[in-house]
């Protein structure tokens, strides 16, 4: 009994830590306090357009949250203005209804307020649809700034929470299925069914694509929880990391689909005899396996201010990826020896060999470190002169360099 009551508090205590039950507390805090105020300050019996605006404007990150404030408070001020002038010139009728929608809309996308386009044409029909224009005008204005205004303190003193861990979670996720693509891949297709079997995996690795997305929208939201976020020292690496990070597997998602087009047009040139002989198809299910390994550890690297194992990832991708490129070789020797035997095919034989050495090459410690390197380059004009390549040397290619340098000159 006492066990299951400490496992529940311990799920309590992680489910109050999350990122969704923070962003919900927030909310919910924002718009019951921007209420309370707009009962004082505000003429409205229900002044209800003040927690509506709290809500819309404490977004997950603080960065989306001072975005979202100037294009919530833009959107009402020119609908109440839109609606007093229309006010004045026809009132309220069916035809004046559609010009003042359209004309709200239009003017909407002219002062850019993205998302908030239609807040215009609803602010100017609230307005417009009351007797006392003038005075319900100024008080929407003013619980729109109640509500933005309490929504921005809240953000101020409750910090957003970081969406780093989920970001990393599902970067980590989509290296699992592509390390499971991988051992698909190595599994030889059998039967008459082969080309059917091998068609089956290129749909494996073109859904890659739609997880790609997906985790690209993670890892944006993820960008914006740092920026500007006063739990963040360094989120500029952080983000530069996990970018070029998720930049090196979509590289690698694409290279995978074109193994994929390669084994199914071999299968296709082959259907009668098996794709390699069991000692190559051997060799290429131990190159694939190892691929697969290091991807997950490539996976487990660029996430390591999550995970904090950046070491160990990084002895077992360099392990994996040695591993990988000795059987490489020896494919290579086998690949050459049936080629002589057997020209027919050699053109896919050689693609599958350079789609799996490019690959490799992408997965690469050194290449990680060089192309991370040239990112903080690029960014350095923004930040203190070398304070963020030196805490990222310490964390990211300090090793690598060491060894370098102990082994011979830089």
């Amino acid at each position: 009994m006492p066990e299951t009551i400490s496992t529940l508090a311990t799920r309590v205590a992680r489910r109050r830590r999350e990122p969704v039950a923070v962003q919900a507390l927030r909310s919910t805090a924002a718009a019951v306090i921007s209420y309370v105020v707009a009962l004082r300050l505000s003429s409205e019996p229900s002044p209800l357009t003040a927690p509506l605006t709290a809500l819309l404007v404490v977004q997950v990150t603080l960065y989306s949250t001072l975005t979202t404030s100037i294009r919530r408070v833009n959107s009402v001020v020119v609908g109440v203005l839109i609606a007093i002038g229309f006010s004045v010139l026809v009132g309220l009728t069916w035809w004046s209804l559609g010009l003042l929608i359209l004309a709200s809309l239009v003017v909407g996308h002219l002062v850019r307020v993205d998302e908030f386009v239609p807040e215009v044409a609803i602010s100017a029909m609230l307005v417009l649809g009351v007797t006392q224009v003038a005075d319900t005008a100024w008080d929407r204005v003013l619980e729109t700034l109640i509500g933005a205004v309490v929504g921005l303190l809240v953000n101020l003193l409750m910090a957003p929470p970081v969406w780093v861990g989920p970001a990393g979670a599902a970067i980590t996720d989509l290296a699992q299925r592509m390390s499971r693509l991988l051992h698909h891949l190595g599994e030889e297709p059998v039967g008459p069914a082969k080309v059917a079997q091998a068609a089956a995996r290129l749909h494996e690795a073109r859904r890659l694509d739609n997880d790609i997305a997906q985790v690209d929208a993670a890892l944006r939201q993820a960008e914006d929880s740092l920026r500007l976020n006063p739990r963040v020292k360094e989120g500029l690496l952080f983000r530069l990391v996990l970018r070029t990070g998720l930049d090196t597997l979509e590289i690698c998602a694409v290279v995978l689909r074109v193994a994929c087009r390669t084994l199914t047009d071999l299968a296709k040139a082959r259907p009668d005899a098996p794709l390699f002989e069991d000692g190559t198809a051997t060799v290429l299910r131990h190159v694939l396996h190892h691929t697969g390994v290091a991807v997950e550890s490539f996976a487990q690297l660029i996430t390591a201010q999550v995970s904090a194992n950046a070491q160990e990832a990084e002895a077992r991708l360099t392990a994996e990826l040695a591993v990988a490129r000795a059987h490489r070789d020896r494919l290579a020797d086998l690949l050459l020896a049936a080629t002589r035997e057997s020209p027919a095919q050699w053109q896919l034989q050689g693609a599958l060999l350079a789609e799996i050495d490019r690959v490799l090459d992408e997965l690469d410690v050194e290449k990680r470190s060089e192309r991370l390197m040239q990112e903080l380059d690029h960014h350095a004009a923004a930040l203190r002169p070398g304070r963020l390549r030196r805490l990222a040397g310490r964390r990211w290619w300090g090793r690598g360099r060491r060894r370098r340098g102990a082994d011979g000159p830089g």
